[in-house]
């Protein structure tokens, strides 16, 4: 376990700089939460309830679909609305409202198609299209089918993508084993368009996504957070392991990179806690939060 020493989230000698006084806790899914067994491990689930019996909200902010997402919401007793793809969609799953849905364009949904069914890419990559938190696919790929395990989600094969774009996708994610050509896409991609235009990130290693361009973990906590609850950066503590979650532990007060995040990532948070397998949310909520 290690700390940026740098960072004193404590103390509010420094009249510049608010006391920490945290009101939200905000968490990833995958890699935070949630390891390789696909559950959240019991000393999560006990550290995550003690905080509510505080009187501490905690949020889910997630690159997931909304309906894979809702079972890890059930179950840490969540009752704030439920941040889905990347903050794309937020939903309350107890009154249903929908607060907000910012879906990619029809326009650039189609050229990003075209350009991922390009010959030299089109053998590597399972083009994943969100629409209406339905998963369609081209066809059913190994990889989809781990995918769509490991979310608990049907996909709904139908050929040619564009032939389901009735409605504005969601999310569209660009699955492939060969890392290379996903940090290609990264960076070709983010040349191609403006942040204006289009928002792309890696959730883990083999997943590229593309979202609206307003739309990432950090915009959407700070709506719950400011919109919703009336709070400030300061009065959030946010947990997170990968390069979908910079820009929530950016915004936060208090911004926790786990022990498994990529060193860039690690780099970004205000202190790192051990690996999710070693039940780092619960060690960060015991040092902050408890």
């Amino acid at each position: 376990m290690v700390q940026n020493p740098a960072v004193n989230v404590v103390s509010g000698s420094n009249s510049e700089s608010p006391v920490i006084d945290i009101q939200l806790l905000v968490v990833d899914i995958d890699g935070t939460i949630a390891g390789e067994s696909n559950e959240i491990r019991p000393a999560v689930i006990e550290a995550i309830h003690a905080v509510q019996a505080k009187g501490i909200p905690v949020a889910i902010a997630t690159g997931r679909m909304y309906r894979s997402a809702l079972r890890f919401y059930e179950a840490v007793g969540s009752k704030l609305p439920l941040m889905s793809y990347q903050g794309a969609l937020i939903k309350d799953p107890t009154t249903g409202q929908l607060h907000r849905h910012w879906a990619i364009s029809k326009p650039y949904a189609l050229q990003l198609i075209d350009h991922f069914e390009q010959p030299e890419m089109r053998s590597e990559l399972s083009i994943h299209l969100y629409i209406n938190d339905q998963l369609y696919v081209r066809e059913i790929t190994p990889e989809t089918e781990l995918y769509a395990e490991r979310s608990q989600v049907e996909a709904i094969a139908v050929g040619d993508l564009r032939q389901a774009l009735d409605h504005e996708p969601t999310k569209i994610l660009a699955l492939s084993h060969n890392t290379d050509l996903v940090d290609h896409l990264l960076t070709s991609l983010r040349q191609r368009y403006t942040p204006a235009e289009l928002y792309f990130t890696k959730s883990v290693a083999t997943f590229f996504e593309a979202t609206n361009p307003l739309v990432n973990k950090g915009t959407a906590v700070r709506y719950l957070a400011e919109e919703m609850l009336g709070l400030q950066p300061h009065n959030v503590m946010t947990i997170g392991d990968n390069f979908n979650d910079v820009e929530m532990l950016e915004y936060a007060g208090i911004g926790v990179a786990m022990g498994n995040a990529p060193t860039d990532v690690q780099a970004i948070a205000q202190w790192i806690a051990p690996s999710v397998e070693a039940d780092g949310v619960a060690v960060a909520i015991e040092k902050f939060l408890l």
